[in-house]
Parts: structure tokens; C-alpha cells; sequence
């Protein structure tokens, strides 16, 4: 039968990279097309600069750099190199970058990249084109260095046609061949591709290549200009023509710019202009492509540049009386959140995209999409990559432009992990909305979701506070998107009783005479289990990677209510269920709504309302009821969160608001407040509480992650359950553990190294100040023998600050309150 045959539509750096890691697993029927002619194909890759910074505030997209940065080392052309290993160098000229690189190089050293900061005399010693005066410090990162993009592809190409793939210029897709759901082949003005498989790495096309089965690609092609100047005296006689550059590459990141040499003339590349949003129906699409002159590569608007021109004087002095010799406005891809776009179509199966991947991360992706065409998962994990993380508002072509528009202009800012966006806001919101806005919510904003932080409404509480419950005062970082209120939110919810806005949390129906034998063969729980049953349980992937937990509840025979962690989730179920009609999937968030009526008097005002009984003897932890309150209809389950009493109570959209108001105007007596996600993390993470994505991902097992008590290996058969063969909580090598700080008042935010007798040994996941323990926590991943008592330090800005591996649950670990 021989292996599948694969079309890949696009020949620049991902499409080669992609045919390479293909036939370099034995697929030989590859045939890789490109409008433009080869090798120079007049995409992005044409003329990318090439510059290679690994460092990244995820751990996917570092991994992704340094797997490029490993790959191309290796590559060159008739003796000529593809990856020149110059060094990086990331310099500061505020206090704010300053401390910015400090937190990068704590990530570089969280994902294993050797970096340090360095002072201006350093940094003017490895870049002497510096003014001294002007840099405070600056990262330099020793592996990074220069990716020669057009050279690469062809060294790629040379390589994936010796294994047996066909690479195709001056051939234009005109539409793709499908037959029951399946892709059947390409077609192109000269005929029809047969395909069993068809991977669309076509770039700033994408979309359109999307278009052809019904896809959106959210995606926008953006203009960024880039100019090199005339020859600069300092650089005479430095360079040959082969090597084309020996200082490290370099950014300038307060100003939005980047340099290269190129022999003896500096490249420049700014992203301080206007964003430039480019019309594909505009570039001329002419086989007639050259190095100076390409579709993706449009008129240099002068205008623009001149300030970054004088920014670019001020930090090289040689400079000021160099000239420009030629410019032009470069095209590349933006997408919402910054991110690429790797997966298959929802509804034409061997469709894939590979889209919005710059040179940097090229062979990384190109590794992780075959990694899933061959062996079905990728070795690294791709949720944030993920093309169906993106709600259905999101893939609005307004949505799409603007946000890209604003991470193009965001592209080297310092951000806040909890930096919301600006705009679009109020896109979604909860039925309580309204009276959360009067009990001044402080809104963050996640999926166009709207979600209360915390409520200004509670200040006054903060006087109220017990000494034990005062927080410390934060340094200024991480007192951003915060607010001591929190901490009264927090006291609450353990003193009396919170409300807590769930609504925004995904939320499935999986209904059908199908239904419990998909969830049973798709996750690591007991799914046939007696009506009103809460189960809380993993999805798994082959590997026995955690891709999923979920909250399952059984409302009937047949009809199951999912607790899920967003899009990845629908789109997994969809893809798994039968096609014979057994299985209903819907996403029923939009039209339900929830509140976490959480403390130990959540009994006492949910049973005042209700002639449904409430006892603990009637309805015990981790059972769900249909039940009336005041009337309304609502789904009680009898789950916590936060670890205290309670219940997550849910109803229909239309009836939200009204279900607010009556707990509302009845938790009067009992002291109720309204609470946001601020205290929410806090005691969740108390309480030991895992948060997907975060804290474990596909890389991790259940074992790992201190989730092994939800597989239930004597069920039977479920996906992952092989791969768990001889694993246990004994005899794992890492391990997701807990964190307190010993100075008690310093507060981490994530992704911070973590030292083990002082060596890099892992990096914190999630992080939160205890307010019930009066200290701050954190989740990091270290070595398994890193066991309770085991002192720990975690950079931090580039301080290093102790802490300790202590036993969790801090808070309640007989359950009792939860219980009660």
C-alpha cells in the first residue's frame, strides 16, 4: 500500500520543513506546490530577514526555536551555511525593559535555553556599533543567530526530493477535490493531484486555501517594513560576502526594532509604524519573482520609517551620517492571539493547515504536523497552536483584523500575563452581567468572555479583614490586574458564603443512545454509573498525555452535561463520535448560565429558597439534581471549585438573571458577596485544584500530575489506557508539586525557573497568593524526588527567592468542609 499521498500547498520554510520531517519518517509520495516559481517563490519566506530569537514566554513556541535553531546548524548548500550562530542580544534602554529581560531570561532558563543579562560595557563589547550610554543591560542568548530562509528551502528541498517528494513551481491551486468528506486530490489549472492528505502551509494565502473547503483561517496579512542602508565604514572589511554578518543579531525592543548585517550595510526592521493590513486581491501574483521584487514584497513607504530611522541614529551612532539605499514593506501573518494555526478541517478530513509560522518556529511546526499526520500526536504540546482553540466569534473577519492589528502594534511590548485586550470588549456576557457592572466588577477578559476579577463593591471588606487574612503589599509587577479585595472575596467564601459567575466555563451536551459508550472509550473514568452521578475524569491521548479533565455529569440514560476547558474540547468530541447518528454534540454555554454558590453557609441559603431537599444525607458531594429554586428550574451539582460547601447551580439563559437576584436578595441574611476569578485561583490552588493548560498539558501524565485517582484502569479499554501500562505515582521521574514561599509575602506569577541545590530543575505552572494559608503559592514541575520539605528557589526578575515543597491540599485535606 506505500504511505499516504500528501499534497502540501506552499514551498517556502514551512512547506519544505514539513516535505523534509515527512520523508524523513518514509513517506515518499509528497508533491509540494507553489504559485510562485522555485525556489524564490515570492511568499514571506522570500524575504525574511532571518533573525532567530528562541525565547518565548511559551514553552511550544521555544521548543519550536530551538528545534529550528538545532536543524538548520546542520544544513548548508554547496558549502554554503543556512544557520549562522551569531548570538542574540536583546538590550534595554528603560528600567521597565530592564526587568523584562530579566523575567525572559527566567524563561529561557524554565525551557532549557542558556541565557544571561548582561551590563552596557558587555553588551557594547559583543556589539560595538552600540552607544553605550544609552543601553542599560540587554539578554544575550549565545545559540541564536541567523537563519539564511531561501537558502534553507532549498537545502530542505534537495533533501525531501532525494527521499522522494516532487516540488512543483508556477502552479496555482484552484480548488481542492473532496469525495463523503474525505479530500480526494488538488486542483490546479493543469489538472488534478491526487490526495489522500492535503497540508496547506500556503502563509499570508492561507485563507484563501481555507475558503476552498469552507475553513476559516483567522489570519490577516500584515505589512512590515524593513530597509538596509548604504555601506556603513565600520562594517568595511568585517564581513565576507559568505558570512554576511559576526556581530549577534539584535533588538531594540523599546523601539520596536531589530538589526542585521548584511556584509558591510545594516538591515533594519520596525514594527512602530501603523498597522498595514494588505488585500491579497492587491498583490500581483506575476511568475516573474526576484530577489528585489516578489508579490509579498511592497513599495517602501519612507514616511513611515523616518522614526524608527532616528531611533535606529540614537542607539548606533554610526548611523548618523549613513543613508539608506533601499526599503520595502514586507508581508507576514498576524492571527488574535499571536500564535500559528496547525490542524485538520472539522468537516473535510486530510485537510490540514500550517499557517502563520514564522521562520523562527518553521521546523519545529514542520516537526509537530508530521509528528501528527504520522504517529497521530506531537511530541510537543500544541494547544495554544491549535486552530480550533478560537471561539466561532473569534473567527469573525472584524475580530480576526483587529486583533491582529493590535498584536502586530503589541508585537514587543511589555505585557502583563493578565493583560486583557483593550478592544473588542462586551462581546459575551453572562446573564448577571448587568448587576455585576453595579456591584463595580472589575472585568477581565478571556474568549470574549467578560469575567469579573473582583468587585469594588467589597472594598470596604478589606477593613474587616482578621489580621491572619491581611495580604501583604505586592511589589508594583505583581500589583498589576490586582486588587487586595481579593483577599476579602477569598475570607468570604471560607467565612460565609460567595457567587461565583461559571457561565463563561464550556459546557457540553453529549447526548444519544451512543453517548456513555463515547465518553466511556474517551475518558480515564467510570462513565456507566447511576443517574445524578458527578464524575471527574481525564481525556487522555495515546500516549497517555493529559489533553483534557472534564466534569461529567449524567443527567439521564443518555443525556450527559460535559464540564469542559473550551473549543479544543467540542472539537475533539465531534471528531470522535460515530457518524451512524448515536451521538449528539452540542455546545450548550451561550444558552445556560451558572453560578458557584460556594461557603459554609451555601446550605442554609440555597435550602431557604428551595423545597428540594439539600441535606447532606440527600444530596452528597458529587451528585447533580434537577431541582426548583423559587421557581426557577435549575441543575444543581454538588461540586466545589474553591474547596468549600456548595453547589455550581445552572439554568437556562432566560432565567439567569432572575436566579441571580433571588440568592442575591435572600443571601442578605447570610452575608453573601459576589466574588471574581481573582479569589477563585487563589483557592482553588489551595485546594490543590489542577488548571488544564496550565498545569498539565498533553506532555504530562495523570501520574505526573498528581491526577492518577481519576483513572480507573479496571474499567477497561479507554485511549491512553496502554500507555499507562507500569506507570504509578511511585514510579514516575517529575512531578507536579507544590510550592509555598518561605518569605511569605513574595508573589510569582508563572513560568518562573524553579533551582534545586541551585541548579535549573523545572518551572512554576501556576501561581497565587493563599490567602487562607497567609502565603504565596505556586505549582511547578520538578524532579519527583523534590519530595515535602525539599527547599527550592525561583528566579524571579533575576532574584532568587526561596521556598519550599510542602504536602497539599494546604486547605481542608480530610474534606470535610466540602463533605459536611
Amino acid at each position: 500500500m506505500g504511505s499516504p499521498r500528501v499534497v502540501i500547498i506552499g514551498a517556502g520554510i514551512v512547506g519544505a520543513n514539513l516535505a523534509d520531517e515527512l520523508t524523513a519518517r518514509g513517506w515518499d509520495r509528497i508533491t509540494v506546490l507553489d504559485q510562485g516559481p522555485l525556489p524564490l517563490t515570492g511568499g514571506s519566506t522570500s524575504h525574511a530577514p532571518g533573525l532567530v530569537f528562541q525565547t518565548n514566554a511559551s514553552k511550544t513556541m521555544t521548543e519550536f526555536a530551538r528545534y529550528t535553531v538545532e536543524k538548520f546548524v546542520g544544513l548548508d548548500v554547496d558549502g554554503e551555511w543556512c544557520f549562522n550562530q551569531l548570538g542574540g542580544l536583546e538590550v534595554a534602554t528603560t528600567p521597565e525593559r530592564l526587568a523584562d529581560l530579566h523575567r525572559k531570561q527566567g524563561w529561557a532558563t524554565s525551557w532549557g535555553i542558556e541565557g544571561a543579562v548582561l551590563d552596557p560595557a558587555e553588551c557594547a563589547k559583543l556589539h560595538p556599533l552600540l552607544d553605550e550610554k544609552r543601553v542599560l543591560g540587554g539578554l544575550y542568548v549565545e545559540t541564536d543567530g541567523l537563519a539564511k530562509a531561501s537558502r534553507v528551502v532549498v537545502a530542505l528541498a534537495r533533501r525531501a526530493e532525494a527521499r522522494g517528494a516532487v516540488f512543483q513551481g508556477s502552479t496555482k491551486v484552484i480548488g481542492i477535490e473532496q469525495s463523503g468528506g474525505k479530500v480526494t486530490g488538488v486542483a490546479t489549472p493543469d489538472g488534478v493531484i491526487p490526495a489522500d492528505i492535503v497540508v496547506s502551509c500556503a502563509g499570508f494565502w492561507g485563507p484563501d486555501i481555507g475558503a476552498m473547503v469552507g475553513m476559516d483561517v483567522p489570519l490577516l496579512p500584515l505589512a512590515h517594513q524593513y530597509a538596509k542602508t548604504e555601506q556603513i565604514p565600520e562594517l568595511v572589511g568585517r564581513n565576507t560576502e559568505l558570512a554576511e554578518a559576526g556581530f549577534p543579531i539584535l533588538r531594540h525592543q523599546d523601539q520596536d526594532l531589530y538589526f542585521r548585517e548584511h556584509v558591510d550595510r545594516l538591515g533594519i526592521g520596525t514594527y512602530a509604524h501603523r498597522p498595514m493590513p494588505v488585500n491579497l486581491r492587491d498583490l500581483d501574483e506575476s511568475d516573474d519573482v526576484s530577489a528585489s521584487d516578489m508579490p509579498s514584497m511592497l513599495p517602501f513607504t519612507e514616511e513611515d520609517f523616518a522614526p524608527s530611522w532616528e531611533q535606529s541614529k540614537l542607539l548606533l551612532p554610526c548611523l548618523e551620517s549613513a543613508t539608506l539605499d533601499a526599503g520595502f514593506n514586507g508581508v507576514f501573518s498576524f492571527t488574535p492571539d499571536g500564535g500559528p494555526l496547525i490542524g485538520e478541517s472539522p468537516d473535510v478530513a486530510g485537510f490540514w493547515i500550517a499557517e502563520a509560522v514564522w521562520v523562527t518556529h518553521s521546523a519545529g511546526v514542520g516537526r509537530a504536523v508530521a509528528q501528527l499526520l504520522v504517529d497521530g500526536r506531537s511530541e510537543v504540546e500544541l494547544h495554544g497552536c491549535d486552530v480550533h482553540r478560537f471561539e466561532e466569534i473569534q473567527l469573525a473577519p472584524d475580530y480576526v483584523s483587529e486583533t491582529s492589528q493590535q498584536n502586530f502594534v503589541e508585537i514587543y511590548d511589555v505585557l502583563h500575563p493578565l493583560q486583557p485586550k483593550e478592544s473588542p470588549r462586551d462581546l459575551r456576557v453572562s446573564p448577571f452581567h448587568a448587576r455585576q457592572k453595579e456591584l463595580g466588577a472589575v472585568f477581565l477578559e478571556s474568549s470574549g468572555w467578560e469575567r469579573p476579577h473582583w468587585f469594588e463593591s467589597n472594598a470596604h471588606l478589606v477593613q474587616d479583614l482578621p489580621a491572619e487574612w491581611q495580604p501583604p503589599v505586592r511589589e508594583p509587577w505583581a500589583a498589576m490586574f490586582h486588587s487586595p479585595i481579593a483577599a476579602a472575596e477569598a475570607w468570604r467564601t471560607r467565612t460565609s458564603v460567595a457567587m461565583y459567575d461559571m457561565t463563561p466555563l464550556k459546557r457540553l451536551e453529549i447526548s444519544g443512545p451512543g453517548a456513555l459508550a463515547l465518553l466511556d472509550r474517551l475518558t480515564t473514568g467510570k462513565m456507566d454509573k447511576s443517574v445524578g452521578s458527578v464524575t471527574y475524569t481525564l481525556a487522555l491521548d495515546d500516549a497517555g498525555g493529559v489533553r483534557s479533565d472534564l466534569t461529567v455529569t449524567r443527567l439521564s440514560d443518555t443525556v450527559f452535561q460535559v464540564g469542559a476547558n473550551g473549543n479544543l474540547d467540542l472539537d475533539y468530541f465531534r471528531r470522535q463520535s460515530p457518524d451512524d447518528g448515536s451521538v449528539q454534540i452540542r455546545d450548550i454555554t451561550g444558552g445556560t448560565c451558572g453560578i458557584g454558590l460556594w461557603g459554609p453557609r451555601a446550605r442554609d441559603l440555597v435550602q431557604a429558597l428551595s423545597s428540594d431537599d439539600f441535606t447532606n444525607e440527600n444530596f452528597k458531594y458529587f451528585r447533580a439534581k434537577q431541582v426548583r429554586i423559587d421557581g426557577v428550574p435549575v441543575t444543581a451539582m454538588r461540586l466545589s471549585y474553591v474547596g468549600e460547601l456548595g453547589w455550581e447551580l445552572y439554568t437556562s439563559a432566560d432565567n439567569g438573571l432572575r436566579l441571580w437576584d433571588l440568592l442575591w436578595a435572600e443571601g442578605q441574611k447570610y452575608d453573601v458577596i459576589a466574588a471574581g476569578r481573582a479569589a477563585f485561583n487563589s483557592l482553588r490552588m489551595e485546594k490543590g485544584y489542577r488548571s488544564w493548560g496550565s498545569d498539565m498539558t498533553t506532555e504530562h501524565n495523570p501520574y505526573e500530575a498528581g491526577l492518577g485517582f481519576a483513572v480507573r484502569l479496571q474499567k477497561g479499554d479507554f485511549r491512553g489506557r496502554d500507555a499507562l501500562d507500569g506507570v504509578s505515582d511511585e514510579t514516575v521521574a517529575r512531578r507536579l508539586a507544590c510550592l509555598m514561599i518561605d518569605d511569605r509575602t513574595s508573589v510569582v506569577l508563572g513560568h518562573e525557573p524553579v533551582f534545586v541545590d541551585g541548579h535549573p530543575a523545572g518551572y512554576v505552572t501556576s501561581a497565587a497568593f493563599g490567602h487562607t494559608v497567609g502565603a504565596p503559592i505556586a505549582y511547578a514541575w520538578l524532579p519527583a524526588n523534590a519530595t515535602v520539605d525539599t527547599p527550592v528557589e525561583i528566579e524571579y526578575f533575576g532574584r532568587r527567592i526561596p521556598a519550599t515543597v510542602v504536602a497539599e491540599p494546604l486547605v481542608d485535606p480530610e474534606m470535610k468542609k466540602i463533605r459536611s
